[in-house]
């Protein structure tokens, strides 16, 4: 059974060549951060080792072994691979060293299944160096052995490894189809499900991360009382933060683009608040506040604000100053009435 929720275009296209006997040689699949990607990937793996009459099974040995990550010859290749930990410093791409490893493993049979699965978690994180050593694999295929490339962005990837690949796109899910699985699937109470359901904007994996982890709810708690400690301050102290904000970014982008996002998330609540659309708002545990909070503005400098902070994310992916495109968006940050 394939596990992978709400992606049945992506699972088709995989059933049908498994049945015809038409697999890719190597297979990209495209999607936001916890949207099922690894799910679909190990899925597949299952698919192509599994011992029963209608794979994946789930139950058979070789599918609990990939499941548990103990298959000889499935191999999950990224920035976490086995070994980076004993280095003195984190690793920030998928180095040559890596892709040699696998180069040499595929050229031998497999060892206990019928294919050898090469996973490429991040393949966006490619150096240049591996991702040409890895578009050599790429132009000659071994029989029995597949390479599944996972990406948030295949834009970064070099345009020659992408064309070696099948591409499949796996979309976020609706919200209610997320509510429904973790109700339904995983037991989750209804509150909780709805509140993570809007909260993880489609990516079902998130959801499941923050159901079991408090903590992800406890760090989105802290945010949002920055965010308001911020909105309510004074330029000092929005510039303070700013050089916060601009030192974590030089130590992690995807930190400050999911501050960010969040922000865009409030802004986007209040507009919504203002328009009477309280059932639509994301953050439906603030509700609340949210209704308190926009008397203080007008549907103008909502709109305005909201279209400063997707363009300071968008100037942050284009490598601007980041110090410079916050300050420019804390500038442009409306002043509530009454403060």
């Amino acid at each position: 059974m394939w596990q992978v929720v709400g992606q049945a275009r992506a699972v088709s296209l995989l059933q049908l060549s498994l049945e015809k006997g038409t697999l890719s040689h190597a297979y990209l699949l495209v999607g936001p951060s916890h949207v099922g990607k690894m799910t679909l990937a190990l899925n597949l793996a299952q698919a192509l080792n599994c011992q029963a009459a209608e794979p994946p099974c789930g139950l058979c040995d070789a599918c609990q072994k990939i499941a548990s990550g103990k298959h000889a010859d499935i191999q999950i290749i990224g920035l976490n691979s086995a070994g980076n930990s004993t280095e003195a410093k984190p690793r920030t791409e998928i180095g040559i060293d890596q892709i040699r490893e696998i180069q040499h493993s595929s050229s031998l049979p497999p060892f206990e299944g019928r294919y050898k699965v090469f996973i490429i978690d991040g393949a966006e994180l490619l150096s240049s160096e591996a991702a040409n050593c890895l578009l050599k694999t790429l132009e000659e295929p071994v029989g029995g052995v597949i390479f599944i490339l996972l990406t948030t962005n295949d834009g970064i990837l070099p345009a020659t490894v992408v064309s070696r690949c099948q591409r499949l796109e796996l979309r976020p899910l609706a919200t209610s189809q997320v509510e429904s699985a973790l109700n339904e699937r995983w037991g989750i109470e209804p509150q909780k499900a709805e509140l993570l359901a809007r909260l993880c904007h489609g990516c079902l994996g998130w959801a499941l991360s923050a159901a079991v982890d408090d903590s992800l709810l406890q760090r989105r708690a802290e945010r949002i009382d920055r965010l308001l400690d911020i909105t309510n301050g004074d330029y000092e102290e929005r510039f303070d933060y700013v050089a916060q904000l601009a030192t974590q970014f030089s130590q992690s982008r995807d930190l400050v683009q999911k501050i960010l996002d969040l922000w865009l998330d409030w802004w986007r609540d209040l507009l919504l608040v203002k328009l009477g659309c309280n059932d639509a708002i994301t953050n439906i545990d603030l509700k609340a506040m949210l209704v308190d909070m926009s008397r203080g503005y007008n549907l103008a400098h909502i709109k305005a604000f909201i279209n400063s902070i997707q363009a300071a994310g968008e100037q942050l992916r284009q490598n601007a100053n980041p110090r410079l495109v916050l300050e420019v968006l804390m500038l442009s940050m409306p002043v509530r009435s009454g403060v």
